[in-house]
């Protein structure tokens, strides 16, 4: 007698893992999900296992590839300062990268 198989026990149409979530704002950070290793221009590679990383797309981070918020200290399309807004309750959430 022979054994057909399963279709669902077939190792091709099992599910693999979820793809990794890459989110891309408009004026910021691209963020991944991690761990993440992401290999520079230059062929060096930056390793972080944290569960979401922020991408520098500005290139003024000075933790480059990691964004460092410094987007935000700048105007877009120009290399003047942006003034800091005043910050009466510390750092929060917003100021990690």
């Amino acid at each position: 007698m022979s054994s057909v198989p399963n279709p669902s026990e077939d190792p091709r149409r099992q599910p693999g893992p979820r793809p990794r979530r890459v989110t891309v704002g408009h004026e910021g950070p691209v963020l991944v999900e991690g761990p993440v290793e992401v290999v520079d221009e230059a062929g060096n590679t930056h390793v972080s296992d944290r569960f979401v990383v922020a991408l520098c797309t500005c290139r003024r981070s000075r933790s480059y590839p990691w964004c460092d918020t410094s987007h935000r200290r700048r105007v877009r399309g120009e290399d003047r300062p942006v003034p800091p807004a005043e910050d009466t309750e510390g750092p929060g959430r917003d100021d990690v990268p």
